[in-house]
């Protein structure tokens, strides 16, 4: 995927690692070469080049994350879309030079595009899907979530319980540390070009993610645009918030609804998350940022944070 993964776990001392390794980085490859859009050989590359209308074999992993990315679609009403492939490839975020093409934006900018979540179709029992109008599928925005998850699932299924395991960023902690303390984590400031601390936040049994504008940047004519593509403008998200951290259950549900608030901005993306239960916190570059401490139905509380209101 591009990145790197890490693991701090908690074991015997006198455990043997070797095959655990080997377990963990089989969960990873898997996920890269069914999801990668830089292989050009993944199943969901395969998917893309599938013809219109025709049944298309999935593994499980890659049918798994698709359900989900799907949903997530449809409940962010297409802030979420994996259905945006070119657009990501146009803007110079995906395999190819790391520059925007001006013809390629043109092209993929154009017209009406039906969203994913109304354009592919599953069949879950068959494992297979189908696309039903032309669609380039990228899975960024939540593949390396799925990885993370896939990681915890290793290790607690190896009988390790006590974990932070991270990709890029996502992150899933286990059980607390044997201390009983939790897994302190911490937040960035959205600043470019910089990386410092906003503050720390303990988590334990809980997963992480944070999508923002301040890392993976491209300049044209003029502008910066961050990487996170809005569906409906066609183009790069402007004028939003610099981030958006989600804490949830699972890394998968975590990585994507931190794309898909991102999308919809404070106003509606805290009452969408207020309406779905999650933890969310809006960072803006230039003013406080909103901050959840839980859950709240129907309109959040909205206030500012400083360092020590992460716990």
């Amino acid at each position: 995927m591009g990145t790197r993964y890490s693991i701090v776990c908690f074991a015997d001392a006198d455990r043997p690692l070797a095959k655990l390794h080997e377990a963990l980085q089989q969960s990873v490859d898997t996920v890269d070469g069914q999801m990668s859009t830089w292989r050009p050989g993944s199943d969901l590359m395969r998917l893309n080049r599938a013809p219109i209308g025709t049944w298309f074999d999935v593994p499980e992993e890659l049918a798994t994350v698709l359900a989900a990315a799907l949903e997530v679609g449809r409940i962010s009403g297409g802030a979420f879309d994996i259905g945006v492939g070119d657009l990501v490839a146009a803007w110079g975020f995906g395999p190819g030079t790391g520059a925007p093409d001006p013809d390629a934006i043109d092209v993929a900018g154009a017209g009406e595009r039906v969203p994913a979540h109304l354009a592919l179709e599953l069949d879950p029992i068959g494992r297979r899907a189908r696309k039903h109008a032309p669609l380039s599928l990228d899975l960024s925005g939540i593949a390396k979530g799925y990885g993370v998850d896939e990681l915890a699932r290793v290790l607690e299924s190896d009988g390790i319980v006590s974990y932070l395991v991270s990709i890029d960023g996502e992150l899933r902690a286990g059980a607390p540390k044997p201390d009983g303390s939790g897994w302190r984590v911490a937040l960035e400031r959205p600043e470019f070009g910089h990386r410092t601390a906003a503050g720390v936040i303990e988590i334990a049994g809980a997963a992480l993610a944070t999508s923002g504008d301040y890392r993976h940047v491209v300049e044209y004519r003029g502008a910066s645009y961050g990487h996170t593509i809005d569906p409906q403008h066609h183009a790069p998200v402007r004028n939003g918030p610099a981030s958006v951290t989600v804490r949830a259950k699972s890394a998968m549900q975590a990585d994507a609804w931190a794309t898909a608030l991102l999308v919809l901005g404070p106003r509606r993306g805290v009452e969408l998350a207020s309406t779905l239960g999650l933890e969310v916190l809006f960072a803006d570059r230039h003013t406080n940022p909103i901050h959840l401490d839980q859950p709240t139905t129907p309109a959040p509380e909205r206030r500012s944070y400083h360092d020590q209101d992460f716990r």
